[in-house]
């Protein structure tokens, strides 16, 4: 035991510490795998989002509150490559909070749960002084479809299966309305609903075990939840292996290209986060097959290496080549 504080040691150094309280053969992915049946592996995640931190009534209508918190939730069962079976909802809210603001939240947990045939099973809500919305989603996976972060090796094609930045571009242009000027209608509304109506990309997995079962082999993966700089660094730091990343490959919004410098279009995109698309490491050749049927963004951005270091390259030198750190994303008790 130790007095240090949460804002001293950060995200991953708390998770580090608990991770001793959890079974080693579980943990370590977007969610837990049990064993329940030959055939079948029941899959479970929990999120936590926080009023003030995940959301905001500036930002998110209770719709969009709803919606994001369950598209979170079935975006980690996506990375792990199972499919959705239902979800638990806990609920921790103000009693001044009105009764319509909860059944607005619940209608847009629903509405995204519809499109993918997952129920809400239970959960529980209690009296708390900050709207705290935690969500356990549950899934099922065939043993042989299952993403680990720990599977990556060298030489695999790292894949995205969507541009990223866009949420973050959304989120800037709710906050600060004077930089919509830049931009015309279609893509400030597509900006903003990336970041709002996010899509977990459990669409991915039908085209993905296709593939893969005509190849026989291994994937790594996670979702890009956190940006696409941490997520190809935990595939990374799980798998062992270090990778390359090409600044000109990464997939970004077309209305980038007349509105943020390259720069800030890399920030966005590496560090931006809530894109929700899935970051996966598999051998080049079905990886290729893979962008080709998926298309709409989806692209080769790296390759895995030998070592540890994730450096982001730039072919043509405008900016620097540079090695990622996990510290440079957004984490939780972070100064």
């Amino acid at each position: 035991m130790t007095n240090d504080q949460l804002k001293n040691i950060g995200e991953q150094g708390l998770l580090a510490r608990l991770q001793r309280f959890c079974p080693p053969e579980i943990i370590g992915d977007d969610a837990a795998v049990l064993v329940t049946a030959p055939e079948k592996f029941l899959v479970v995640t929990t999120d936590v989002l926080v009023d003030g931190v995940h959301f905001s009534d500036v930002t998110t209508s209770p719709e969009d509150a709803g919606w994001r918190a369950a598209a979170a939730n079935l975006s980690d069962l996506a990375a792990m490559g199972a499919s959705p079976l239902g979800i638990t909802v806990g609920l921790g809210i103000p009693g001044e909070v009105s009764v319509s603001w909860v059944e607005r939240l619940y209608e847009g947990m629903t509405q995204c749960l519809q499109k993918y045939n997952t129920p809400i099973v239970g959960g529980d809500i209690v009296r708390s002084p900050v709207i705290t919305l935690a969500i356990t989603a549950f899934g099922e996976v065939n043993p042989d479809h299952i993403i680990r972060r720990s599977s990556a090796k060298v030489g695999d094609a790292i894949v995205v299966t969507g541009v990223h930045g866009a949420s973050r571009a959304g989120l800037e242009l709710l906050l600060h309305p004077e930089l919509r000027q830049n931009l015309n209608d279609g893509d400030k509304a597509a900006l903003i609903a990336a970041h709002q109506r996010p899509q977990p990309r459990l669409d991915v997995l039908p085209t993905l075990w296709e593939i893969v079962l005509q190849s026989k082999i291994a994937i790594a993966g996670m979702d890009s939840s956190d940006g696409l700089a941490d997520a190809v660094m935990q595939i990374c730091r799980a798998s062992g292996v270090g990778a390359i990343l090409s600044a000109p490959q990464i997939s970004l919004p077309v209305a980038f290209d007349h509105w943020l410098t390259k720069k800030q279009a890399l920030e966005y995109a590496l560090y931006g986060g809530e894109d929700f698309e899935l970051v996966l490491c598999l051998a080049k050749e079905p990886a290729s097959t893979l962008v080709k049927h998926l298309g709409h963004g989806a692209a080769i951005v790296g390759t895995i290496t030998s070592g540890t270091q994730v450096l982001l390259h730039h072919e043509n030198q405008e900016i620097p080549d540079q090695v990622l750190s996990l510290s440079q994303g957004f984490q939780h008790f972070s100064q």
